[in-house]
C-alpha cells in the first residue's frame, strides 16, 4: 500500500463500477465477490432501481470459491438474477478475491449470450484502481454493450464525466443541464436520471456531440465514440455554473450544432435576467469572502469560476480531491489561472483529510468562507470561517433534486453560501 488515507472520499473500482450500473434504471449489477465486498461497495451507492444494497445479486463467494474457483456459483447467480430480477441490462462486476483467483468470468457470461437482454462482463477487482477507474471501466463497457448507430440526430448530445455518487447534487445538476439544452432545441442523453437511461445508451451512437464535464475522466469513452461512431467530444473542464458559464456553454453547443444565434441570444438573455433579478436582492447584504474550496475538479472549477468571475469573491485555495492524473493537473492549474482575480489561488491535489487540514492552517485569520464536504466542517470552524457543503460526502442534510449549476442552480448555491450553519 502506497499510503494510508484518512477518511477517503472514494472507494475501490468495484464501487465506481457499481455507481454506474446501479444508477441506470433497470440495469442490474451482479457482483462476483465476497459478501463483505458486496456490502461495502454498495453501501455508499444510491442504486436507482434496486432501492439499496439489500436487493443486490451477488455470488457471495467464500473460501471454497476463492480456493477452488467460483464459476459454477457465478453461473447459478446469473441464472437466478435473470429469472428473478426484472432488468433490461445486466452487468457482472468482479471483486478482489475473485479477480485474484483467476475465474474466467467472460466465459461464464458468454453462456448467456442468447439471453433476451444484454449482459456485460466487467473486471472491476478493487486492486485495479479507485472509484474513478471503475467509473471509466463500467461506462465504457456499457457504451460498448448498448450503443448503436442508425442515423445521426443533429440535436442530440451525450453528457458524461461525473460519477453519480461523487456529486451531492448530481440529479438536480443533470436536470438543469437537460432543461437548459432543451431551451435551444437540444436533447441530452444524461443516462442516469431518467427511466429511459438504457434507451439513451442505445441511442447514444446517434448523437451529434459528446459533452465531457471532466478535465480528465472518461477519455476512453471519448475515444470509443470517436472511433466507432465518429462523434466528436467537447471537453468543458467543469460544470457550467452561473450566468456567464451558462451563456458560454449554450453558445458553444449551438455553434457546434449549427443552431441559430438569434434563438440562443434570446434564451441567454432570459436566463441571465432570471438570475440577476434574484442576485440584485443581495446587494444590501453582500459579503465579499476570501474562500477555500475543496471538491472534485469538474464541480470545483465551475463553482470557482462563478464565485470569482460573477460574484466577486477572492480565492485563497482550491483543493481538488479526485484522482487527477499528472497530464490533467496542468490543465486544471491553467483554468485556475484564468480566474478574474489578481490574487491567484493556491492549488492542491489532495484527498487525505489530515493533509488538507495541514494545508489550510496557513489561511487561519484570512479565510472567511470554507466550502467542501462534511469532512471539512470542523476545519472551517477552526479557521473561524463560514461553512457550506458543496461536495461529497454530505452528512449534514438530505439532498434530492437540488442543483448548484446552470442559472437556476447557482441561486440555490448562493442560498447555501448565505445561510451559514
Amino acid at each position: 500500500m502506497e499510503k494510508c488515507i484518512e477518511r477517503p472520499r472514494s472507494l475501490c473500482s468495484l464501487h465506481g463500477a457499481l455507481d454506474v450500473i446501479g444508477n441506470i434504471y433497470k440495469a442490474i449489477p451482479i457482483l462476483h465477490a465476497s459478501p463483505g465486498c458486496s456490502m461495502q461497495a454498495s453501501s455508499r451507492t444510491n442504486l436507482y432501481y434496486l432501492g439499496g444494497y439489500h436487493g443486490l445479486p451477488s455470488s457471495n463467494a467464500y473460501e471454497k470459491e476463492v480456493v477452488f474457483g467460483g464459476t459454477k456459483r457465478l453461473e447459478e447467480t446469473i441464472r437466478g438474477s435473470l429469472e428473478i430480477m426484472d432488468g433490461d441490462y445486466y452487468a457482472v462486476l468482479t471483486g478482489c478475491s475473485m479477480g485474484i483467483n483467476g475465474d474466467d468470468v467472460d466465459s461464464v457470461v458468454s453462456k448467456f449470450s442468447d439471453s433476451k437482454y444484454p449482459i456485460a462482463s466487467i473486471d472491476t477487482a478493487g486492486f485495479r484502481g479507485d472509484t474513478y477507474t471503475g467509473y471509466n471501466m463500467a461506462l465504457l463497457a456499457t457504451v460498448k454493450a448498448l450503443a448503436k448507430k442508425t442515423k445521426t440526430d443533429n440535436r442530440l448530445v451525450n453528457i458524461y464525466g461525473q460519477p453519480p455518487s461523487s456529486d451531492i447534487t448530481f440529479r438536480g445538476d443533470l436536470e438543469e443541464i437537460t432543461r437548459l439544452l432543451a431551451r435551444i432545441g437540444v436533447k441530452a442523453n444524461t443516462f442516469f436520471i431518467r427511466r429511459d437511461g438504457i434507451d439513451q445508451f442505445k441511442n447514444s451512437g446517434n448523437a451529434a456531440l459528446n459533452v465531457n464535464l471532466s478535465p480528465w475522466l472518461a477519455r476512453n469513452v471519448d475515444a470509443y465514440y470517436k472511433h466507432e461512431f465518429g462523434i466528436e467530444t467537447l471537453t468543458l473542464n467543469g460544470w457550467p455554473v452561473g450566468p456567464k458559464d451558462t451563456a458560454n456553454f449554450l453558445r458553444t453547443i449551438a455553434e457546434r450544432l449549427g443552431i441559430k444565434k438569434e434563438l440562443v441570444d434570446k434564451v441567454v438573455y432570459e436566463e441571465e435576467l432570471y438570475v440577476y433579478e434574484y442576485l440584485d436582492s443581495l446587494f444590501g447584504n453582500f459579503e465579499r469572502h476570501r474562500f477555500i474550496l475543496v471538491g472534485e475538479s469538474a464541480k470545483a472549477l465551475g463553482l470557482a469560476r462563478f464565485l470569482v468571475n460573477v460574484h466577486g469573491h477572492i480565492p485563497l485555495a482550491l483543493i481538488f480531491t479526485d484522482s487527477v492524473n499528472e497530464a490533467a493537473r496542468q490543465t486544471i492549474r491553467e483554468e485556475v489561472e484564468k480566474l478574474e482575480c489578481q490574487r491567484k489561488a493556491d492549488v492542491y491535489f489532495e484527498n487525505d483529510v489530515y493533509e488538507i487540514e495541514q494545508a489550510v492552517k496557513k489561511y487561519e485569520g484570512r479565510a472567511t468562507l470554507f466550502m467542501g464536504s462534511s469532512y471539512e466542517k470542523k476545519l472551517a470552524q477552526n479557521l473561524g470561517a463560514f461553512f457550506a457543503v458543496t461536495s461529497n460526502p454530505c452528512l449534514d442534510k438530505e439532498i434530492l433534486n437540488r442543483s448548484h449549476i446552470g442559472t437556476h442552480g447557482c441561486i440555490s448555491l448562493v442560498e447555501d453560501l448565505y445561510n451559514h450553519f
